[in-house]
């Protein structure tokens, strides 16, 4: 799952005014859950925390004990506890079960703070910063009006392709899906309001563009992450995997948006002239935004370019992502004071993803200090070695899709840790690695199960029928799982 932050989009009334309750904006992976919901995490929580302590006592790393705070990690996440909370509940199962003084806690906090994981929270977090620069100097706004304006408004079909390229483009520049797409929300709903889209077909094509936005997205956590893990380049990245399901997104697109918009337009499922007007209001162009977005797309090519040819890793989107805001914001006539209180107030939105890739790193660090998978690789590891690089691919890609929720990043380095060296020695070919870990970061985007980005883009388009937006995402699931599967055949040997 994406590590993006669910939106809930922007309602006609605060919830102040209507009475609902206040959601924290430093907590982007705040949940509200019924209170028996939050009893049985509760009950579950301390049933886990009691069983390591039991477990500390049953002997040293490594030990099979050593899967319980993943297990127990991913059990509360589906169950709806706050995904931060969750991390902390399993760190400390960790710790419990390792039997660590407070000194060595200490050393493993210090540790994570360098770690990898750790790095990529601070990326989404500048790249959530950079967001902010755009949103004022209009920059985003230019994207989308320019892809418009390209693509005309006689069409439906070319507005739908517009809608999906502009929530592409913009989403591939930030690297957060929830992110881009509420910066692009105010200028696409009037457009899909004069075109009469319904809101289920508005928000299938953010959906959908902004899904294949994060596919190619250079400075993305979970891309980074899985170009890292397998020592891959940019361009690389995108011909082995990532361009062709942004290629797939687009062309199911122009198939799925109007069928959806022939299954809703008899509904009531239209937008109001006041939701219409509300948005139009904000559809402004900005003094200097034609400057800035030039600036801003030369500095992120030339970015991409160096990063791609100098094979730069992880590391680089730190350098790179306050560049391309001071850069944007010095073009949009912006000071130099202005441009880092809106990086600061941007990124300060998502401390919480921070903290959680500080935790998830000194949760990594303490698995593997247990070593339950050198346990487990122990009893069944040969006869996944004797399996063939196709097989082996396709069971390490649908564990990943399945696995740990919340943190896709943190999920490819856990993979690649676990079944990297195992997957170098069967065979399996970069290629074929970097598909697997692409497949396991981003299909559980698409399903089965409703997420935060579904729920993002359905909130941002001010749509409330989860049930399309799940039909959308399995309409480019299936169709995605028989193209990995084909391009897996072809790339093993």
């Amino acid at each position: 799952m994406s590590t993006d932050p669910p939106s809930s989009g922007t309602p006609p009334e605060s919830p102040a005014a209507t009475g609902a309750p206040v959601k924290d904006e430093g907590n982007a992976y705040e949940v509200d859950t019924s209170a028996g919901r939050r009893r049985l995490n509760n009950i579950i929580a301390i049933v886990g925390l009691l069983a390591s302590i039991g477990a500390g006592f049953l002997g040293g790393a490594p030990t099979i004990w050593g899967l319980l705070p993943i297990v127990l990690y991913a059990l509360l996440a589906l169950l709806g506890m706050d995904i931060v909370v969750a991390t902390v509940i399993a760190l400390l199962s960790g710790v419990l079960i390792a039997q660590l003084p407070p000194l060595e806690i200490g050393n493993l906090l210090g540790d994570s703070l360098a770690d990898q994981v750790t790095m990529i929270g601070l990326i989404i977090m500048l790249g959530c910063g950079v967001g902010e620069v755009l949103k004022t100097t209009g920059v985003a706004g230019t994207i989308v009006r320019g892809v418009m304006r390209v693509v005309g408004e006689k069409s439906r079909l070319a507005v739908i392709l517009g809608m999906m390229v502009a929530s592409l483009l913009l989403v591939a520049s930030l690297g957060t899906l929830a992110g881009a797409l509420a910066i692009a929300a105010p200028v696409l709903l009037p457009i899909a309001a004069r075109m009469g889209f319904t809101r289920s077909a508005t928000a299938s094509m953010m959906f959908i563009g902004g899904c294949a936005g994060l596919t190619i997205a250079p400075f993305a956590g979970s891309n980074v992450a899985i170009m890292e893990a397998a020592g891959i380049g940019y361009l690389g990245y995108l011909g082995y995997g990532a361009g062709p399901l942004a290629v797939l997104s687009l062309i199911m697109g122009l198939l799925v948006v109007p069928w959806m918009q022939r299954r809703t337009v008899r509904t009531d499922d239209h937008y109001t002239e006041a939701e219409v007007g509300a948005a139009a209001d904000q559809d402004v162009r900005k003094a200097g935004a034609g400057r800035a977005t030039t600036v801003f797309l030369l500095v992120l090519l030339a970015s991409v370019g160096y990063a791609t040819f100098t094979n730069a890793g992880t590391s680089f989107p730190l350098l790179a992502l306050p560049v391309l805001g001071v850069a944007t914001g010095l073009a949009g006539g912006l000071g130099t004071k202005e441009i880092v209180g809106l990086i600061y107030r941007g990124a300060a939105r998502l401390i919480s993803i921070f903290l959680l890739f500080w935790l998830l790193a000194g949760l990594f660090i303490l698995i593997e200090k247990l070593a339950p998978f050198k346990v487990i690789l122990d009893m069944y590891g040969e006869s996944l070695a004797g399996s063939s690089p196709f097989v082996f691919s396709i069971l390490i890609a649908l564990l990943g899709w399945v696995g740990v929720p919340g943190a896709t990043a943190a999920q490819v380095v856990l993979l690649d840790q676990v079944f990297g060296d195992l997957a170098t020695n069967i065979g399996v070919t970069t290629g074929a690695w970097t598909v697997v870990l692409l497949f396991a970061s981003k299909a559980d985007t698409y399903g089965p199960f409703p997420n935060g980005n579904m729920v993002g883009a359905m909130g941002l388009a001010r749509s409330a029928n989860l049930r399309n937006m799940m039909i959308t995402g399995w309409a480019l699931l299936v169709p995605a799982c028989v193209m990995y599967t084909i391009i897996l055949l072809f790339l093993s040997p």
